[in-house]
């Protein structure tokens, strides 16, 4: 973004593990120029595919990054999501949904606008070791959650430079990590401790071109592109844009039907906070190549990963590349 300003850091930095030190900050990124051209575009844009990540690649050196991204559309077009391994979209207060983009192969120079955590990101995290959570705050009730639990907290504070806002966008839309100052470098793929396996797609499913997620207030809308090998991203009607112009487009798609019940906290307006139960199991869809297949959905505890399988009971294999897992609620 043009005219970055430091800003003020709220809260102290937590630093947990359960494994490995954890990497310190030790070099500075500069922020990388976000433009806002986001004009209509054809469905497909004609770009390249971003290059692809592969899970079973090195092992880990370090945590992963969780950056909670905001999803308003005055937050649009984003900064760093199309740099993620994985990003989830779980559903908030008043029908609006969030983002969690997590990093473990690539860092980008600059990820946001950064918003607030909530109470079922603690499970969602419980997969990996050790993560680093940057997030811009939480209410005060789940602060003393946040400090007890197995990851790294890195809100903004008086200690780093690796918050900035920017000067064109109107606050609390305008908050960027640079994730260079949390981490030295990626952490590598034996990080993405997800369960997830990558591979030769199943045989079966049904040709798909367009799917679509609808909350109360916000809607994801997935659009196969077979010249990119790629879904193209909307969201709420529009297209996704990077902050250069292009398109999100992750290579896989699961929709993870899961049970989203109330928590005990509200915002500031008195809505309730969703909480979303990604420890269990249930139906999902995957879809990947432009086939839509119904499979089975296990987490057994908040300490592992989860599990995507065919009818059958064999492995349901994601694309290469990255994947956006959408929760939604059960039917």
């Amino acid at each position: 973004m043009v005219g970055m300003r430091r800003g003020r850091r709220r809260g102290t930095r937590t630093r947990r593990s359960r494994g490995a030190a954890l990497l310190t900050a030790a070099v500075a990124v500069s922020l990388a120029a976000a433009g806002c051209t986001a004009g209509p575009g054809h469905e497909d844009d004609g770009r390249a595919p971003e290059p692809e990540r592969s899970p079973s690649a090195a092992p880990a050196s370090g945590p992963v990054l969780a950056v909670k991204v905001d999803n308003v559309r005055e937050a649009r077009p984003q900064t760093g999501l199309e740099a993620a391994d994985v990003v989830y979209a779980e559903p908030v207060e008043a029908g609006l949904s969030r983002l969690m983009a997590i990093y473990a192969t690539e860092l980008p120079a600059s990820v946001g606008p950064v918003r607030s955590a909530r109470e079922s990101d603690l499970e969602l995290l419980g997969q990996f070791d050790g993560p680093v959570l940057a997030f811009s705050g939480a209410q005060s009730k789940l602060l003393p959650l946040i400090d007890k639990a197995p990851l790294r907290a890195e809100p903004p504070g008086e200690d780093s430079d690796a918050y900035v806002r920017a000067g064109d966008r109107q606050a609390p839309h305008n908050l960027y990590l640079r994730p260079g100052e949390l981490l030295q470098e990626p952490s590598g793929a034996g990080a993405l401790t997800t369960g997830f396996t990558y591979g030769k797609a199943p045989a079966g499913g049904r040709a798909e071109s367009t799917h679509t997620v609808r909350y109360p207030s916000a809607s994801f809308t997935f659009t196969w592109s077979g010249s990119r090998d790629r879904w193209l991203v909307s969201m709420d009607g529009s297209p996704a844009r990077t902050a250069d112009g292009g398109r999100l487009a992750p290579a896989t798609v699961v929709v993870q039907h899961v049970k989203v019940r109330e928590s005990e906290f509200r915002d500031f307006r008195g809505s309730n906070s969703p909480y979303v139960e990604s420890v269990g199991s249930g139906e999902a869809e995957v879809l990947r190549d432009g086939r839509a297949y119904e499979a089975t959905w296990k987490r057994g505890a908040a300490a592992d990963g989860t599990t995507f399988t065919t009818g059958d009971g064999k492995p349901l294999n994601f694309a290469e590349g990255q994947v956006w897992v959408v929760f939604a609620g059960t039917s």
